[in-house]
């Protein structure tokens, strides 16, 4: 509920092209205090996961054929939204006001004479072009560059595109929308004057994982649309930049450039890994399986924490462990010398890193990221017999390392710091992108994802591979009857990017 004493404010953002880098500061700052937020089709849901859980998330999606809400009642939405007090942010693929209809939202909220701004975004008409290699002004072929849009009002007699004046203009034209009348459009053209070998090219999904292109002149471009069931939404460029695409495509020449790639870590963990696979070109799906949560028995953690000062080791077995464990340390203690004496232990480098960012030593850090390394570790440090030992872990970890550091001699306790549950989330549209789309494989980092995922049902797509960031993971996936196409040899996210780098060809 709005709260009546406070001034509404609609926030009018352009939400960029598709690729998340693209988003403006001004736009995820604005996301991500939210009370409301009311987006387009066009716009990349995975921004959607910035906003605070609280915010109400409306869809007003239009595309060809299929409007969720007609424009009017989208302007009523703004206008009915910022006047109850909130505050409301609109976004909008690409810039709100190139063809966004972002001006007649404007316009709306100034009639009801509503405080708003407007958040310009990077548009697709310059954005998408650019990742296909084809610069719209270049020195020696054009200086200028026109926009238009290509989708008219069916029920229209006339066009309203002077396309005379087109022919006469020249240089670079980018038409956004339209699609479907590429060829009504390319035979007007033609009609008043562009030359039939004309360059074109329209770009799917520009400038993300799913950019397709295809490339042809003013003459075939609509064949070759409907040779290869090219669909919107797509930027058209007419033009001789467009010639120069082919050697300048370095969007296509990233290694993982059309794959799909379903990233199952936390939501608050997945951005290490989906920012790899996305600076090797995948288009990635965030679908968080898994959500850490306190543990069952917070007091019985606090405990432990609170005499950890009284252990010759600390063993952490994850990040999620020392961020659990740091976190009720300070709330109990505002020195790190409290710690005492222990020693501490960090199975892998992300979880040695973590600790550092405390600013703790890490004294022993097997190579291999796994319980059994750290037990083979500690044999090569000689007798730990009556050494007291604090494991700080998940509540449904493997009892491997208290197990067999017990059988050595050492009094271990168990510090049950987090536990993980079923994502129930999804805000951003995962799963149905996941059953529409389909991908052509999924990452698990760890067993509960593969058993979270799996427990969700949903169907198999057809040829998605599985990537594993290591052996306990692969196992756990085998058991539930998956076959593991890629194992990370370094178990960690660098070392799974890796592997999925060495699996599609690109050492």
């Amino acid at each position: 509920m709005a709260d009546k004493k406070k001034t509404g404010r609609c926030y009018l953002v352009g939400a960029g092209p598709g690729d998340l880098g693209l988003v403006t500061l001004r736009a995820r700052q604005l996301i991500e205090r939210a009370e409301v937020i009311v987006y387009d089709y066009l716009c990349n849901p995975e921004m959607l996961a910035w906003a605070p859980e609280k915010a109400e998330i409306i869809y007003a999606g239009k595309k060809a054929g299929a409007h969720t809400l007609k424009q009017e009642e989208i302007n009523a939405l703004l206008v009915e939204k910022t006047r109850a007090g909130f505050e409301v942010v609109r976004l909008k693929g690409g810039d709100p006001f190139l063809f966004g209809r972002g001006g007649e939202e404007a316009l709306a909220l100034a009639d009801a004479k509503l405080a708003y701004e407007v958040v310009p975004g990077v548009t697709s008409a310059i954005a998408a072009p650019a990742y296909a290699g084809i610069p719209v002004t270049q020195r020696g072929i054009t200086s200028h560059v026109t926009f238009f849009t290509g989708h008219e009002d069916p029920e229209k007699t006339e066009s309203a595109i002077d396309f005379a004046a087109l022919a006469k203009l020249g240089g670079t034209q980018v038409m956004l929308m339209g699609v479907e009348r590429i060829d009504t459009i390319a035979q007007e053209m033609r009609g008043h004057g562009m030359p039939n070998d004309l360059p074109v090219a329209l770009i799917r999904w520009g400038t993300t994982g799913r950019q397709a292109i295809v490339r042809g002149t003013l003459g075939n471009i609509a064949e070759r649309v409907r040779d290869e069931n090219f669909e919107p939404p797509a930027v058209a460029v007419f033009g001789e930049v467009v010639s120069l695409g082919q050697r300048l495509d370095w969007q296509s020449a990233r290694p993982l450039a059309g794959k799909r790639i379903v990233v199952t870590r936390t939501r608050k963990q997945a951005g290490a890994l989906s920012e790899r696979l996305r600076d090797l070109g995948a288009d990635v799906i965030e679908l968080p399986t898994i959500r850490i949560e306190p543990p069952t028995d917070l007091r019985a953690f606090a405990e432990l924490v609170q005499d950890s000062h009284g252990y010759d080791w600390i063993i952490f077995t994850s990040p999620n462990g020392v961020s659990a464990f740091f976190e009720m340390f300070y709330k109990l203690y505002d020195d790190a010398r409290d710690l005492g004496a222990a020693r501490i232990a960090a199975i892998g480098p992300a979880t040695a890193q973590r600790v550092r960012e405390f600013h703790l030593k890490v004294n022993l850090q097997p190579d291999e990221y796994v319980a059994e390394a750290v037990v083979r570790e500690f044999k090569r440090e000689g007798d730990i017999e009556n050494l007291r030992i604090l494991i700080a872990r998940a509540e449904e970890a493997r009892d491997l390392l208290p197990r067999e550091l017990g059988a050595m001699g050492a009094i271990v306790d168990v510090a049950v710091a987090y536990r993980t549950v079923a994502e129930t989330d999804d805000r951003t549209e995962a799963r149905r992108r996941l059953a529409e789309g389909g991908a052509d494989m999924i990452t698990f980092t760890s067993s509960s994802t593969v058993e979270n995922f799996l427990a969700l049902g949903l169907p198999w797509p057809a040829g998605m591979q599985v990537a594993s960031i290591g052996p306990i993971t692969s196992q756990t996936a085998r058991d539930c009857g998956l076959t593991i196409a890629v194992e990370a040899r370094q178990h960690d996210v660098p070392g799974l990017v890796e592997a999925i780098r060495r699996f599609y060809g690109y050492a």
